[in-house]
């Protein structure tokens, strides 16, 4: 686009938008934090995902050369931002009857399939323990200036680097209350690099280091592989909104004593807000959460759960409920029927005459307005509905607005939206032979028939949508 617009995002290090200045011409490098595959990931940890792919879309949508990074912590780490309690992968492991490799290969493997699910682009998957004997070295670097060791390991003194915990914007006072006390630390926040396999334990994830035999700490990982994988420093890192308080820091602490000075190893942190749901918010603490699969058992496209998503400003809390999720459906809906009339050359568009390229010009504002995918959508609905002579050209319009959006418009179909919810006592064969059964009574104004098909419908909980605008005849509803 020869007037496209500058790309701002906002800087969690400085709160204020930027304007993105990659550091080498015409690439931009892109490092997430991974999950720790202990676990299934509920869709609150889904949506940072969805944010992270958004923006890499956005990236190569203004013609950078992309390198995303998300990393996968297979080697465990405690329970909570701690320094002392119980250890992921080793408490799943125990809990499962199964090692630790197994538990950690497994959750990899259903994670990296939901990202699948929701379009996500797949980006590098590195593993952590791949990277263990950098991070041994990395530990070794920095340790004479910056460490002091306890007999629970090697710990990173906060007080031998500069403006500590700017990223957080506080005295750690938040930060402080997750942080469990342990005995001999110099300082609250400081935390550790190795931790030592307790006298007595034998854990199935631990190596030999010069602090003794056990695991590198959970922040250590992060600052090894970002700079293994992308260089220091590297364009941009994001995270949840969570990891602005204490695993950044950390990270940004480890960057500085490593050699990045008072740099913090990435020119743009981004974070993007919590989801919510009326309990609070969503976190696998309680051991109660929603992961992806539990909204296709409910009849839901993994789809419609990444529009909800792009429904809100990625800065912003969003709450998930049920009614949200099913609006987000049938807007969904509402775009695959309007890819599907683009489609049909003998049905006219009615809408507004517009130029494509100021449609191209708007969606390109919008999204270079830090991700500003409410306002985006908005221009790719108008881009359906805009009347034109050109429907190819207009399908290829929609298509490039899509590709930055990631909801797969070209290649969803109808039936593909129609997903039998886990719990349903109907087939959707049967639906369809019931269905039409009650219009041949209808036809016949046999009312009575018709009416008692529509009951027996929703005995199953099939609502029948007679005069529905979308077309849709029918929904399963748990």
């Amino acid at each position: 686009m020869d007037n496209a617009a500058p790309l701002m995002l906002f800087n969690s290090l400085t709160r204020t938008l930027e304007p993105f200045a990659p550091i080498h011409e015409g690439e931009a490098r892109v490092y997430s934090c991974g999950p720790t595959v202990y676990n299934y990931q509920h869709i609150g940890n889904m949506r940072a995902y969805i944010f992270a792919d958004t923006l890499g879309r956005t990236l190569s949508f203004k013609g950078y050369k992309l390198t995303h990074v998300i990393n996968i912590t297979d080697v465990g780490h405690l329970t909570s931002d701690a320094d002392a309690g119980d250890d992921k992968m080793e408490k799943a492991a125990a809990a499962q009857g199964k090692s630790a490799w197994d538990i950690a290969r497994y959750y990899q493997e259903v994670f990296e399939a939901d990202l699948a699910r929701l379009n996500i682009r797949k980006p590098a998957h590195p593993r952590a323990t791949e990277y263990v004997e950098a991070m041994i070295e990395w530990a070794r670097a920095i340790a004479p200036k910056h460490c002091y060791e306890l007999e629970s390991g090697l710990y990173f003194d906060t007080s031998t680097v500069a403006d500590y915990g700017r990223l957080a914007r506080s005295a750690t006072e938040e930060g402080e209350r997750r942080i469990e006390s342990v005995e001999g630390k110099r300082h609250a926040a400081d935390f550790a690099i190795w931790r030592k396999t307790p006298p007595g334990e034998n854990r199935q994830m631990e190596w030999d280091s010069p602090w003794g035999r056990g695991a590198p700490g959970w922040h250590l990982e992060c600052s090894v592989m970002s700079e293994a994988l992308l260089g220091q420093p590297f364009d941009i890192h994001t995270g949840g909104i969570d990891h602005r308080e204490i695993h950044h820091p950390n990270e940004i602490a480890q960057n500085q004593a490593h050699g990045c000075g008072t740099d913090s190893g990435a020119r743009i942190w981004m974070h993007n807000n919590f989801l919510i749901d009326r309990r609070g918010k969503m976190s696998k603490s309680s051991g109660e959460f929603l992961t992806l699969q539990a909204l296709v058992d409910r009849g839901f496209h993994p789809l419609a759960y990444r529009l909800m998503c792009l429904q809100a400003h990625y800065r912003s809390e969003l709450e998930f409920s049920w009614d949200n999720l099913a609006a987000a459906f049938t807007r969904l809906k509402r775009l695959v029927m309007g890819v599907a009339r683009l489609r049909d050359l003998n049905v006219a568009q009615k809408g507004p005459i517009l130029e494509h390229v100021t449609i191209d010009d708007r969606f390109d504002a919008s999204i270079s307005a830090d991700l500003n995918t409410p306002e985006a959508l908005l221009v790719l609905e108008l881009a359906l509905v805009s009347t034109t002579a050109d429907r190819e050209r207009q399908i290829s319009l929609v298509q490039r607005l899509d590709s930055v959006l990631g909801l797969n418009l070209l290649t969803l179909e109808r039936t593909h939206l129609r997903i039998r919810p886990k719990y349903a006592q109907i087939t959707e064969t049967e639906i369809e032979a019931l269905l039409a059964e009650r219009k041949v009574a209808r036809a016949a104004k046999d009312f009575a028939a018709s009416d008692r098909i529509r009951d027996q419908l929703a005995a199953c909980n099939v609502e029948v949508m007679d005069g529905d605008p979308l077309g849709w005849d029918w929904r399963l509803e748990i």
